[in-house]
């Protein structure tokens, strides 16, 4: 049950507490009538005071044991209390005030109705059962069934059930109207998931459990692979089944309090509580197995032949601190697990995460910085901020591949992930520009590795990375810039990063160019090999990354 749905149920439990606790009140003035008959009221507020301040008192804890018993979720013992407390104390009420011939017989219908209306018909139902039962058994014990009041008591007890069923049936249908309503609002209406909306509130809701019982809670993102494709082969009707079917997979497969959400068109989400990041990774993985494993009719017609999901998958609080973090760290991962071939699950993992670990205390506010410049250039232009993300990859690739230490592999790491930062400081419309750009923009262009380096070199941890970001559009023919450097003059892992950083502007869909095929790419770094490139580092980028296309 989500944070908001508790407040509002512990608000109507307070009412009908409170009720309940009319009952009671109600009962002491039938046990102070049976103990203080012969004394005015007066006398008894005078010299008896100690009487009401412990019936106050007793009612106050009645009540705030009810509460403390609800909220620490003892459902069951609740239930039995609130309901056979005040119709204990009603019977007894009743046998004190004359039996069979008690005015107080109605103290039951207090406890009838709060039952009716918390507890729904049956329990309500039940509830009048045992209070007839008990004013049957008072009559026919202490009076005759032949008596006036019997009879009486009988028109009492039908209308009891009268008003039991009455109460009852209107709460039914009060929250069956309230339940349709929220369904209108919070539930998608082609998959029967929670939509976009709902997911909002429940990511909110869920960070506030999260933090007040110190658990954890992982978000999936969970992307259709090649789902545009097989929309526009079978039209949307049968698009449209495939998304129910998916639904249907995710629902088998997690828990009865995740929520599963259609995040919108083919994206999905789902909220983990209490789930951290290794357990929500075989929860991904479990998924993902289950849509490859399930038939999808004319699936052999995508390129792969089967319908699959990519998921990315975020934590908070240890990969994310506020919901807005949560939900783009596991749609980054989404992203990353969909450009490396689709069909995967992909963890959160940030470069400037690890910096932040790693770097001293007095660097710590220069990368928190730049961590605000990176998300600045996100807003700014999507294709730059998409374009790190892939580098990143290639780079740590390629890293591993010359077996590089720790320390060399951090240094061109970082030094890929911040290459392009300078782009902060160049206007919007140079960096969207479809047409040729003009001399003074091209020039301003370039003196963005410039920009990164100076952005960036006070960081003690990120110095070695300057070279690199600074070299990374230098040509090997020696016709770059911004130093006209050439050859070996040119950081190893610079010339690496100009192969990545081409292929990757080559195979993405920017503004201002067509995109190319991998091999079309592949075929392009060869024939600039020994002029743009140095051969060596072609060489290497496509034996490593060739096999992943």
């Amino acid at each position: 049950m989500l944070y908001k749905e508790r407040q509002n149920t512990s608000k109507i439990t307070q009412i009908t507490s409170a009720a309940k606790i009319s009952s009671l009140i109600f009962s002491a003035v039938a046990f102070f009538q049976y103990y203080f008959t012969d004394k005015d009221l007066y006398t008894i507020i005078v010299d008896y005071n100690y009487v009401f301040l412990s019936a106050l008192g007793f009612i106050l804890l009645a009540y705030f044991f009810c509460i403390f018993i609800e909220t620490t979720r003892f459902k069951l013992l609740f239930k039995i209390v609130s309901i056979s407390v005040p119709v204990i104390i009603s019977f007894i009420s009743i046998l004190l005030t004359g039996t069979h011939e008690s005015h107080y017989k109605y103290l039951f219908l207090f406890v009838i109705i709060s039952t009716s209306i918390e507890f729904g018909i049956k329990t309500g139902l039940l509830t009048t059962g045992i209070s007839a039962a008990l004013i049957v058994a008072i009559d026919l014990i202490f009076g005759s069934a032949n008596s006036y009041v019997f009879e009486s008591d009988l028109v009492l007890i039908c209308a009891l059930f009268i008003i039991s069923w009455a109460v009852g049936s209107y709460s039914r249908t009060e929250k069956e109207h309230i339940s349709s309503l929220k369904n209108l609002a919070n539930v998608d209406g082609l998959t029967g998931l929670f939509n976009h909306r709902f997911f909002y509130d429940a990511l909110a809701d869920e960070i506030v459990e999260s933090k007040r019982s110190g658990s954890c809670l992982s978000l999936l993102f969970i992307d259709l692979d090649n789902f545009k494709y097989y929309n526009d082969l079978y039209g949307h009707q049968e698009g449209d089944e495939v998304l129910k079917q998916i639904s249907g997979i995710l629902k088998e497969n997690v828990r009865q309090n995740d929520i599963v959400s259609r995040y919108g068109g083919e994206e999905f989400t789902i909220l983990l509580p209490d789930i951290g990041e290794d357990i929500g990774m075989k929860v991904a993985e479990r998924i993902r197995r289950a849509v490859q494993a399930h038939y999808f009719h004319g699936q052999e017609s995508i390129p792969g032949g089967n319908m699959t999901v990519s998921i990315g998958i975020s934590t908070f609080p240890t990969k994310a601190k506020t919901g807005d973090e949560l939900i783009k760290g596991a749609d980054d991962a989404c992203y990353r697990a969909k450009f490396l071939r689709k069909n995967r699950v992909e963890e959160y993992y940030s470069i400037l995460d690890e910096l932040q670990r790693d770097i001293d205390e007095i660097d710590r506010e220069v990368v928190a910085s730049i961590k605000t410049l990176i998300a600045v250039i996100n807003a700014k232009d999507k294709y730059t901020y998409r374009h790190i993300e892939r580098v990143v990859y290639y780079c740590n690739l390629l890293a591993d591949k010359l077996n590089l230490d720790d320390k060399e592999k951090k240094k061109f790491v970082y030094a890929a992930y911040l290459h392009d930062i300078g782009k902060i400081n160049i206007s919007e419309e140079i960096l969207m520009k479809t047409d040729k750009l003009s001399e003074t923009e091209w020039e301003t262009l370039k003196k963005h590795p410039q920009m990164a380096a100076e952005i960036i070199k006070n960081v003690r941890l990120l110095k070695e990375s300057v070279p690199i970001i600074l070299q990374h559009h230098e040509r090997y023919d020696g016709r770059g810039y911004p130093n006209q450097m050439k050859g070996e003059e040119i950081d190893y892992l610079a010339r690496l990063l100009t192969v990545v950083d081409s292929f990757d502007a080559m195979t993405s869909l920017r503004p201002y160019q067509p995109r190319k095929s991998y091999n079309e790419a592949f075929e392009e770094l060869i024939s600039c090999s020994g002029t743009q490139f140095d051969p060596e580092a072609v060489k290497l980028f496509i034996g490593t990354v060739g096999e992943l296309f």
